[in-house]
């Protein structure tokens, strides 16, 4: 037989090589936000090693949170008409000469652009493989999503004690070496793997074109509800975060109990990342979605209760409330808006996260220091829930998919 005329059959969705794009995109996701939401663990070493103070160096990793969240938000919005694995590649090799870039780095403007070139590189992919992935399924397109959820999940969860040892055991900058490099390893699986279907069109407008679109999206009454709805849907965690630890210690725990209790949250959240994504293949996307921001609301009116056992309910709801928000919030999205534009519409809205991150932890610290009390921090952290869920009801309702 003519080998010629063999050719390799085109990948289908829900095939076995979208379950392996999927899987390469979840290992990716481990080293995404694990990083980033490190920074707290960087304070004092880096501090002694580069003889910055740790106020000045809050300021380094504020940088490195901005071009995380908006920064690589920005890059997805122009993304969408670039292939993806490309773009990946050049995140990959970013990362990887970012690794040694300690050795060279004795001052604080160099450890500013290290950082915010981090930010972006680790941001952008987190973009990219959140938009992209769940374009290889369509009856499993929930599951999936929750499989590359799970990888950021387990990154927030594996990542900050890894930092901890790596920084007290090997130095700084040999920890650095070694964690970002391997960062870069996974990046670059991914960059093999992941782009996107066959199947999928991608977009072809120009910047300006793309600017038009942003520009007419933006005016939409329905896209400023979701813009809304969908940064609260996450700002409520990082105001939750600023005084968890706190609260749990003032109900009596001792500190490290607080620590403890407030990483279950994570935990339980990487059970929702998975049970969420079955839930949205049953019952949709939309209803899971606010389904867990409503779990996410009733654990935080627990937390007003002070007996320990009511805490320990309140953990755990609110830790299924975060893992199903952050796993159905990209199959919502994707099925509200035009999914050419897929890393368009993702960055967009990586944006409204951020600002979210930036905002929500001075607010929650202020709210408890004014008062003196955690009473109206828990009632903030409960109105900014119930906002989200308004707004996101709202913004879904009629069908927004006919905005391009």
């Amino acid at each position: 037989m003519d080998v010629s005329t063999v050719s390799t059959p085109s990948p289908e969705p829900d095939s076995r090589r979208s379950w392996g794009v999927a899987l390469a995109g979840a290992i990716a996701m481990v080293f995404t936000f694990g990083t980033p939401l490190s920074y707290g663990i960087f304070q004092q070493p880096f501090s002694e090693t580069f003889a910055v103070s740790p106020v000045a160096l809050s300021g380094v990793f504020a940088v490195m949170l901005f071009t995380f969240f908006i920064g690589s938000g920005l890059v997805g919005i122009f993304a969408a008409r670039l292939p993806v694995r490309g773009v990946l590649l050049v995140c990959t090799i970013v990362t990887a000469l970012l690794a040694p870039s300690l050795y060279a780095v004795d001052s604080y403007l160099g450890l500013t652009f290290v950082f915010a070139a981090l930010g972006l590189a680790l941001g952008t992919v987190f973009v990219l493989v959140a938009s992209v992935v769940p374009r290889w399924f369509d009856e499993r397109r929930g599951a999936a999503t929750g499989l590359i959820f799970v990888g950021n999940g387990l990154g927030l969860f594996v990542l900050p004690p890894i930092w901890q040892y790596a920084l007290s055991t090997v130095g700084v900058r040999e920890g650095f070496l070694i964690i970002i490099a391997t960062t870069a390893s996974a990046f670059f699986l991914a960059s093999l793997l992941c782009r996107r279907p066959p199947w999928a069109t991608r977009s072809t407008d120009s910047n300006s074109a793309l600017v038009s679109w942003l520009s007419g999206l933006i005016r939409a009454r329905t896209f400023q509800l979701l813009f809304v709805g969908m940064s609260l849907a996450f700002a409520w965690y990082q105001l939750l975060a600023a005084y968890a630890i706190d609260l749990f210690a003032a109900r009596g725990l001792t500190e490290a109990g607080a620590s403890t209790l407030f990483g279950l949250i994570g935990g339980v959240s990487i059970i929702s990342r998975i049970g969420g994504g079955y839930i949205a293949d049953i019952v949709g996307s939309r209803r899971a979605f606010l389904a867990s921001l409503g779990c996410a609301a009733v654990g935080i009116v627990l937390l007003l209760v002070p007996q320990y056992a009511i805490l320990t309910v309140a953990v755990f709801s609110i830790g299924l409330g975060l893992g199903g928000c952050a796993t159905l919030y990209i199959p919502l999205l994707m099925e509200t808006y035009n999914p050419e534009k897929d890393t368009a519409i993702i960055g967009v809205f990586n944006v409204g996260g951020g600002i979210g991150a930036l905002a929500m932890p001075p607010l929650g610290t202020a709210s408890v220091a004014y008062t003196e009390s955690y009473t109206v921090a828990i009632l903030l952290t409960l109105g900014v829930t119930i906002v989200s869920f308004w707004a996101v009801v709202v913004g879904t309702a009629g069908g927004a998919s006919t905005q391009s």
